[in-house]
Order: C-alpha cells, then sequence, then structure tokens
C-alpha cells in the first residue's frame, strides 16, 4: 500500500499543522448532500407514498412496491426462522444489557416545596410516536435497532416506526427485522436513505407522521434530519463514524491498529480515524499495524477509502498535549488507552463516548455495553451528547402556588411586567389581589 496512506505527523499547542487542522475542520453536514436531500424532501412532501416509492427504486436500488413497503407478521416469523441461535443469543445479551442502561438512566417525577406551601416539579412524559432510521446499505446494522428503539421501549414510547432500506429483491434482512422485533418495533418499513427521513417527518397515507427521529446515517441521511428539524424533534447530527485513540508507549500497536480501522469499514468513505501518540516509534509500528490488518479486512474497498483520505496518526509532547488535540477533535469515539488511564478522563471534554483502557475496544461499544451507539460525529460532539433513555420522553415543569406564595412573588411579578413594558403580565397576577 502507498506511503500516502494513514500519514504520520508531529503535532504540538505552539505552532500551527495544516494537515492537523484541515483533518479536525471536517463539516457535520456536507453540502452537496443538503442540496440533494432537499430536494428529495421536496418531493416527498408534495407526493407522497408516490415519491417514497419512486425514490426507493432509484437510490436504494429497490425492487420494492406499496403493497410491500411495511414487514408483514408473516415476513417477522420468516425472519425468526432464518436468524441463526448464536445471533438470537447475542441479540438478546445486548438487549438485555441496553434494557439494564436505560433503566437506570430513567429519571422519575419529582417535587419540591415552595415557600409558602406550593408546590413545584417535574413529570416526564413519553413521546407516543418515535421512528428510527436504521442504515442498511452499506453493512445491514442490526445492532442499531436495539441501540434506538430498545431505549424507546424503555421509556414507554407506543407506536416505535423503523425505516432501513431494503435490498434489489424488496427484502428486508432477516437480522435487522428479527433485532427490530425483539426492540420493540411496531411498523417496520422497508425504505432508506433521504425519502425514509422525508416519510417520517411529514407523513404519508401509509406512513404516519413522528414525533422525533432518531438514528445514525451516511451524509444525505444526516442532511436530511437537520431540514425536517423542526418538522419533527431529532436526536442530533449523527453521520459517517468517528474514533480518536489517545496512546503511549504502554499500549499495544496490533489493538491499537484494530481499533482504528473498526470505524473505516462503514462504507460512506466520510469516517475519520485519529491516532494521538507520545511516541514516533508507536505511531510507526501502528502505522505498520493499520496497512497490514486492512488488507485482511472483506470490506477493503471503504477502508481504503478511508486509509486515502481520513485516518491521520499524529505524534504529540505528552499526554496532556494529545488530550488537548483530542478534545479539538471532538470524536464519536475515543479510547484512552494510557498508562493509569483513569487518572486521565477528567480531562476528556469532547467525546460522544469515552472507552478506558486497554479491555475496551470501541466495538463493545457498538454492540454490547449497554449505552447506545448512536453518537453525535462531525464535531459536534463539543455540544451534543448520545443518545439516551431521556431521549424519548419530554420534560413537563409543574407550578402549583398558594395565594401567599403568589402574594409573595407579586414584587417579582411587578418588577418584571414594568421593566419589559408587559403590564398585561404583571396585570394577570395583582388582579387577584384586587378587592
Amino acid at each position: 500500500m502507498s506511503s500516502k496512506l494513514a500519514p504520520i505527523v508531529k503535532w504540538d499547542t505552539e505552532a500551527t499543522y495544516k494537515i492537523v487542522d484541515d483533518f479536525l475542520l471536517r463539516p457535520s453536514v456536507e453540502e452537496k448532500a443538503m442540496k440533494a436531500a432537499s430536494e428529495i424532501l421536496a418531493d416527498v412532501k408534495a407526493r407522497g407514498d408516490e415519491a417514497v416509492i419512486d425514490c426507493a427504486r432509484r437510490y436504494d436500488g429497490s425492487d420494492i412496491s406499496l403493497d410491500r413497503l411495511r414487514v408483514t407478521e408473516a415476513e417477522i416469523a420468516a425472519a425468526d426462522q432464518l436468524v441463526d441461535e448464536d445471533f438470537k443469543a447475542a441479540a438478546n445479551e445486548a438487549h438485555r444489557r441496553i434494557t439494564a442502561f436505560s433503566e437506570n438512566g430513567l429519571r422519575d417525577d419529582w417535587k419540591m416545596a415552595t415557600p409558602k406551601g406550593g408546590m413545584l416539579g417535574e413529570k416526564f412524559v413519553p413521546f407516543d410516536r418515535v421512528g428510527a432510521y436504521i442504515p442498511g446499505g452499506a453493512a445491514p446494522l442490526a445492532s442499531t435497532a436495539l441501540m434506538t428503539l430498545t431505549l424507546a421501549q424503555v421509556a414507554g414510547v407506543k407506536e416505535l416506526v423503523a425505516c432501513s432500506p431494503a435490498g434489489k429483491d424488496g427484502k428486508l434482512n432477516p437480522y435487522v427485522i428479527y433485532a427490530l422485533n425483539l426492540a420493540g418495533a411496531t411498523e417496520i418499513y422497508k425504505i432508506g436513505g433521504v425519502h425514509a427521513i422525508g416519510a417520517m417527518a411529514y407523513g404519508t397515507k401509509t406512513i404516519s407522521k413522528v414525533r422525533k427521529i432518531v438514528g445514525p446515517g451516511g451524509p444525505y441521511v444526516t442532511a436530511a434530519k437537520r431540514q425536517v428539524y423542526g418538522d419533527v424533534a431529532l436526536d442530533m447530527v449523527a453521520g459517517p463514524s468517528e474514533i480518536a485513540v489517545l496512546c503511549d508507549a504502554t499500549a499495544k500497536p496490533s489493538h491499537v491498529a484494530a481499533d482504528l480501522l473498526s470505524q473505516a469499514e462503514h462504507g460512506t468513505g466520510s469516517e475519520k480515524a485519529l491516532l494521538v501518540t507520545t511516541s514516533q516509534d508507536q505511531a510507526e509500528a501502528i502505522r505498520e499495524e493499520v496497512l497490514k490488518q486492512a488488507k485482511a479486512l472483506s470490506r477493503d474497498e471503504p477502508v481504503l477509502q478511508v486509509l486515502e483520505k481520513g485516518m491521520l496518526l499524529v505524534v504529540v509532547n505528552d499526554v496532556d498535549d494529545g488530550m488537548k488535540l483530542c478534545n479539538l477533535f471532538a470524536p464519536e469515539h475515543m479510547e484512552l488507552i494510557v498508562e493509569n488511564p483513569e487518572s486521565w478522563v477528567d480531562k476528556v471534554l469532547n467525546a460522544g463516548a469515552l472507552f478506558i483502557g486497554e479491555w475496551t475496544p470501541e466495538s463493545v461499544g457498538d454492540f454490547a455495553a449497554g449505552p447506545s451507539h448512536v453518537l453525535p460525529t462531525g464535531g459536534t460532539a463539543a455540544y451534543f451528547s448520545g443518545l439516551t433513555v431521556e431521549d424519548f420522553r419530554r420534560r413537563v415543569s409543574l407550578i402549583q402556588f398558594t395565594k401567599e406564595d403568589l402574594e409573595d412573588t407579586l414584587p417579582v411579578v411587578e418588577a418584571f411586567g414594568r421593566v419589559e413594558t408587559l403590564d398585561g403580565h404583571a396585570r394577570s397576577a395583582t388582579i387577584r389581589f384586587d378587592s
């Protein structure tokens, strides 16, 4: 493989390095995708089911028709027969772990007393209908079914809608169907891409509008999600995968290389993999392992794309400088493989998920650990968080005053009403004390 693949550069906080700056400044959403997504969304909004089917045939390459758009009970039963027992056991174990983590993340309704005998508090109400996007073009992500709808299931959502692209024969991958059914999906549709986002956001005659859309996707799905915000609620910007590994000489090069490559095989060509190490020798050893292991991967073409333009190996003076660079990158996934990694955890400020120590490869987060693998990408981990069970519930503030509470706050209401020239606001409180 070419020496231009996975280049090694040096970096410190006192200088500017164009290759590093260019790597860090990736767009959260690609401009070319925004324009294409806009046109498809407008078509779906205008023509509904007809546009969805046309787009599924054109962009998914699927032999689909309207009467076969929704997965039937018979197809769910057939998928159960096709899926092997080993996968069933794995899926059920993952579902158990995700459920346990989500149940621990649920907030309880709460109340507090006001100074004069009233009550303040919050209650949490699940959405009635949510939609999950499950990528399936480059790879059938059965794990994403569990990492999205399981959380909605725990939150108490009643209608759980899923969209995932069908194959050329108009059928959905049985492993995806099995995982979706396990996660509690109540409706499954065989469409992907921008048109799936449009159908869930706007609604069609066949697919009713949802309240919120969650789930990752490629550049076009990410662009579509951004454009339907306001018509529906969204989780975050969750586009092509990213990983950053911060390590020192204690890390095993073969392990680090495998971890970097794990996020390079998704297939959009826009994935990012950043290595930050304190040792030039370590960087060279990891690069050698990356190039060797890449040849052995079955998805070699998408991996090569990332090696050409999406992987960078950086040598820094010390772990502290490395931490500063990783925080600037704000990766979706960050691995911390250094001596005494626990002592560095508090310095990680910008990451969707943090994997601590040599025995925590990113892949356990993708498939098994418990927290959702739907995480912010494109640098948005600096201001977004990963998907949680609470993303499927709305918070409602509770306020109940007594007469004495209102009287106690009357000067505050009157003062703000005066300053903001909103005398009607003030009057709605003072009128209650008029004789």
